[in-house]
């Protein structure tokens, strides 16, 4: 290794350091319990030696879980709030499937939990819940314990009596409820109490959908101490999936629930751990290119030949690139007729994507007609590379935003996901085979486009996957990283082992799991 590598390492390691440094320091003057009352896995997050503080209750979105709404918590914690997130049935760390009522039932048990709490104030509680979780928390914030009646929660277990002794007078439960890109509830002028609204402006169609709910909901109204309150937010150049990361949605949320429990308490604290994740993420990548062997292939053949045929397999390979989506999309719709589309695979929606890369990259393989042999050496490396990805991608990731440790229910279905895309990772290492700089950002910027394009004919033919919509800014940033990776491991079944056990992971942590 050169004094340039060294450096570059060594440089590596430090913000590595740093960045972990930064991570674990927003828990200062924090108390974190990881909990798992009735099967559901939760985390409550709270200032230490707090006493009767407000609680709130905090929902993640379909294919999210309590990792990915951890802003909300550490900043509502440092605000002076007691916060419980928990995992839905079929996500993350949660093995029950999803079923009808699962939701609630969750909810319900999250409720239980947090009264159990000796920080929490029972008297002061409010919601906060994301996509499919807005709409969970807002029909919890419609609904009152009269109203549900002494058999209120028969799917918990224990939690209806702890319920019932702890609000006997049967009034509604929640002073407040926050719906971050909202989807549907039955919300009137009266319930749920204190509505505010929240929605990014890149996300039209949930723009769209508050403003229905908040006209519903009886418009504008400043009136909390009637509980009547009601806000819509519009969140400055914030999609679905960013808005979760924005401190303009931290501090709207904090501040709507400040004045509806009238809590002074001043805090400055921001939720930069994302800018930690991704200081974390580029300095492993850095330290992948100090150290990974740079050769260069020599081959057998002569210069004028090597242009030729790279001339030759490089219109093969565009050509079958190209070609590729329309099959792969022709694909899903002739399974979609024969069984459930959304369930394939084990995973909900995440199988579809693993079998529409799998035939696209069988079509990429064929027309391009080239596939080295695997050795030993290559595949090793390419386990070799994949640890290191696990690594830089998720071991910050768990404590960040993402359930990246695999329950049994995900770990048998991760080696599934990974083969089915093992051929798109095979075709796109042979693709970038000994190519410049300049034809690796073009490959780069060819497989994004061709993923985005042909998963928008997806949503077209097959409107029942339309959650793959939202993942589809994600392609390019994935792209990126995988095709730095080539420049790093130029033997193709290096990089496709390393790069599809990795994509193979992504799927089996962050899809929901098919009942």
């Amino acid at each position: 290794m050169n004094h340039k590598r060294l450096f570059l390492a060594v440089t590596a390691l430090l913000l590595i350091t740093v960045s972990w440094w930064g991570v674990i320091t927003a828990r200062t003057g924090l108390v974190v319990r990881s909990l798992e009352p009735e099967g559901v896995p939760m985390l409550y997050v709270a200032p230490r030696n707090a006493e009767k503080i407000p609680g709130v209750l905090v929902a993640h979105g379909y294919a999210g879980s309590k990792q990915l709404m951890l802003g909300y918590a550490y900043v509502l914690a440092h605000a002076g709030y007691a916060v419980m997130l928990w995992d839905f049935s079929s996500h993350g760390a949660n093995a029950t499937p999803l079923e009808r009522g699962s939701l609630q039932q969750n909810l319900d048990v999250a409720y239980a939990a947090i009264l159990e709490q000796p920080e929490v104030d029972s008297s002061r509680l409010a919601l906060l819940g994301h996509s499919m979780g807005s709409g969970a928390v807002m029909s919890a914030g419609i609904e009152n314990v009269s109203q549900r009646g002494l058999g209120g929660f028969p799917h918990v277990s224990g939690a209806s009596r702890r319920l019932r002794l702890a609000n006997p007078e049967g009034v509604n439960r929640f002073a407040a409820t926050v719906a971050v890109s909202p989807t549907g509830a039955a919300v009137t002028p009266k319930t749920p109490r204190n509505l505010q609204l929240q929605a990014g402006s890149w996300e039209g169609r949930f723009v769209t959908n508050a403003q229905r709910l908040l006209k519903a909901a009886g418009g504008e109204n400043e009136n909390l101490a009637a509980g009547r309150g009601r806000e819509l937010v519009v969140i400055p150049n914030a999609e679905h999936i960013t808005i979760l990361f924005r401190n303009a949605s931290h501090q709207a949320a904090k501040n709507w629930l400040d004045e509806t429990f009238g809590v002074q308490r001043t805090s400055y604290y921001v939720d930069r751990r994302m800018i930690w994740y991704f200081l974390h993420l580029l300095a492993w990548l850095a330290l992948l290119g100090a150290v990974a062997s740079m050769k260069e292939d020599t081959g057998k053949f002569s210069a004028s030949s090597k242009t030729s045929l790279r001339l030759f397999f490089g219109l093969r390979s565009w050509g079958s690139l190209l070609v590729a989506p329309f099959v792969a999309s022709g694909v899903l719709v002739l399974l979609s007729r024969s069984g459930d589309i959304n369930s394939l695979g084990g995973l909900l929606v995440g199988g579809a994507v693993s079998i529409w890369f799998g035939v696209a990259g069988l079509v990429w393989l064929a027309v391009m007609f080239r596939l080295p042999r695997p050795t030993l050496r290559t595949v090793g490396l390419g386990i070799a590379l994949f640890v290191v990805l696990w690594i830089a991608f998720g071991a910050m990731a768990q404590v960040v935003w993402l359930q990246w440790w695999l329950i049994p229910a995900r770990f048998k279905l991760f080696p599934l996901m990974s083969l089915a895309c093992l051929p798109w990772f095979l075709a796109s290492g042979i693709a970038q085979q000994d190519v410049g700089v300049g034809k690796r950002i073009l490959w780069w910027l060819g497989q994004s486009v061709i993923l985005i394009g042909g998963f928008v004919l997806v949503l077209y033919l097959l409107p029942e996957l339309s959650f793959i919509y939202l993942l589809l800014p994600l392609f390019p940033l994935v792209i990126g990283i995988f095709s730095y990776t080539a420049s790093l491991f130029k033997e193709p079944w290096s990089y496709g082992v390393g790069c599809t056990l990795l994509f193979g992971w992504m799927l089996a942590a962050a899809f929901p799991l098919a009942n």
